[in-house]
């Protein structure tokens, strides 16, 4: 010990802690919570196992989520918001194309893969998109999700719907046949979804997308 009547030399003194920013806590809690997501065949995660993984106290993630089905809103909140962020741009640059069957198809085409990329680079995210993840939940947690999955095909159906014309090869009015081809193409990515998350995260949501999209537009 120094004997000038400090208890610590300088070199010896601790780093003073830092204060996380405004809203990263609640930001670490929630990329846990996906991390532990990504693991194959997860049980249900329980707030005691989030804590362990945070090496913090199941009081300190109260302190910023009443419970943890707000910790999956939360993910739910970061799906929604990354997803249609991205449909924005899509249909932003769809609407500087010319107004034809092939601009639509283009940008249906585009929504469904992102859609599938996004979900290929967050595994975790992908089982909450399935609802794998939220089976032991809140029943509010489901229905937010099977919202969320409509809207993405109210998307696919706008941007069909316009580059049709009034009546297609088959017969149909374009508002149908839209709803169809939309139908049809939140099938593929409810199954893609599936296939990944049901097979350990080893299925690729993108494989073969291309050619699969060419087939079905």
């Amino acid at each position: 010990m120094p004997d000038d009547g400090q208890l610590f030399s300088a070199s010896e003194l601790p780093e003073p802690r830092r204060r996380p920013r405004p809203g990263e806590r609640r930001e670490q809690i929630l990329q846990a919570l996906a991390q532990m997501l990504e693991q194959p065949g997860a049980e249900r995660i329980t707030t005691a196992a989030l804590a362990r993984r945070l090496q913090v106290s199941e009081a300190a993630l109260y302190r910023h989520f009443a419970s943890k089905a707000q910790m999956f809103e939360g993910l739910i909140d970061f799906i929604e918001t990354s997803i249609f962020t991205l449909v924005r741009q899509i249909t932003e640059q769809g609407s500087v194309d010319a107004d034809t069957d092939e601009a639509g198809r283009r940008s249906a085409a585009r929504i469904v893969a992102m859609v599938l990329q996004f979900a290929e680079r967050n595994p975790g995210m992908a089982s909450v998109m399935t609802g794998d993840a939220l089976v032991l939940e809140h029943e509010r947690l489901r229905q937010r999700m099977a919202l969320l999955l409509d809207k993405i095909e109210a998307q696919l159906r706008q941007c069909l719907r316009p580059a049709l014309p009034q009546i297609d090869g088959s017969g149909e009015r374009p508002a149908v046949s839209a709803q169809i081809r939309a139908s049809v193409l939140m099938a593929l990515i409810q199954g893609r979804l599936q296939q990944f998350v049901r097979s350990g995260f080893r299925r690729l949501p993108t494989e073969h997308l291309q050619e699969s999209l060419g087939l079905m537009l």
